[in-house]
């Protein structure tokens, strides 16, 4: 049973943490997180040190165990029924902003997220907005529309897990980003009607959140050796805990009845070819994430970096435009490239 270390050479990851009852911190030197075997998908880990007793192991999980715990974890009524009033509203073929705006006012949160993104630098007004009726004017259907589903998500996701993620801020910019540019590739393909893009765009991470909510210990362990060992994340995650976060969060978003494509997007980001008749928007969520990864928006919690040539070397190319001349790919590409410059100032708007 030999010391865990990188396998690819460099460094050995030691130094890396202790996940005990204190809280994650540092190991000091000459302690590092060793594989402690067992039968368990993720086998067990546990912390040797030079001269100290080792503390106690974080267990690898069964398939079995975690689908378990994942059951039992909280259902959020946003991901069932997302705000259906203002939702048939928007989606109404006679829309009247008056009563957009008095279901708005209902919503202390969406109301002061509304009127921040649209007072933001991204809008360039120069007399602030007051109202909410002026507000949905300026922002438009779709945008009241994706603010009334990422709102209530948000925020139900934040009290799931409340302290565990070091940076919900950069973490859901991440997220936001990755809907929007996931909406905008669907969108150069095929009419896009209603927000399910955006949706699985937004929630293609949740099981990160899900990870860091059920099984603390082992999201602990598996962001130090990230950070260590600036390894790919989805790797890490099964070495620990048996399980990745795109599986962790497919299973958490049926247990919601979500439908099948936002399901697929979840499980099939990171490999979208795996995703048989909901390649196409598991393949969009896959480039749209390597995107905002690459640019260094937000922060996903996957150290591995993304340069322009793995982010143009995606299968997710492949799958949505089989065949596409050249001379397309590359005007959306170009397309995209806009969309990013102006994701910073909407972000700051929204987050």
């Amino acid at each position: 049973m030999g010391t865990w270390e990188e396998p690819s050479g460099g460094h050995a990851c030691a130094g890396v943490v202790d996940s005990g009852e204190a809280g994650t911190q540092l190991l000091p030197q000459g302690s590092r997180w060793e594989p402690a075997g067992g039968d368990a998908g993720g086998g067990s880990w546990r912390r040797e040190e030079s001269g100290g007793k080792p503390a106690r192991p974080v267990p690898g999980l069964s398939r079995r165990e975690i689908e378990q715990r994942v059951g039992a974890c909280v259902l959020l009524p946003s991901l069932s029924s997302v705000n259906g009033v203002l939702r048939e509203l928007l989606n109404a073929e006679q829309r009247y902003t008056a009563q957009i705006s008095d279901v708005i006012r209902r919503d202390p949160s969406m109301t002061a997220r509304m009127l921040r993104l649209v007072n933001s630098v991204y809008y360039g007004l120069s007399t602030p907005v007051t109202s909410i009726e002026e507000a949905v004017f300026y922002l438009g259907i779709r945008q009241v529309r994706q603010l009334a589903m990422s709102t209530p998500i948000i925020e139900e996701l934040q009290r799931l897990s409340p302290r565990r993620m070091t940076s919900w801020r950069r973490f859901w910019q991440h997220c936001i980003g990755t809907a929007i540019l996931t909406r905008e590739i669907m969108a150069a393909l095929r009419p896009v009607h209603d927000e399910v893009e955006y949706v699985a765009g937004l929630l293609h991470d949740v099981g990160r959140i899900v990870m860091a909510a059920e099984f603390p210990d082992h999201f602990a362990v598996v962001g130090s050796l990230c950070e260590a060992c600036q390894r790919e994340l989805r790797e890490v995650e099964v070495e620990v805990l048996g399980m990745d976060h795109c599986e962790l969060g497919a299973l958490y978003l049926a247990n919601h009845h979500l439908p099948e494509e936002i399901v697929a997007a979840a499980r099939h980001h990171a490999a979208p070819e795996g995703a048989g008749e909901q390649a196409p928007l598991a393949a969009a969520v896959q480039l749209a994430n390597g995107l905002v990864r690459w640019s260094g928006i937000g922060d996903s919690g996957n150290p591995a970096a993304v340069d322009e040539a793995g982010w143009l070397g995606l299968s997710g190319w492949g799958i949505l435009f089989p065949r596409r001349l050249e001379e397309e790919q590359s005007l959306l590409r170009a397309s995209l490239r806009r969309s990013l410059e102006r994701l910073p100032q909407i972000l700051d708007g929204l987050i």
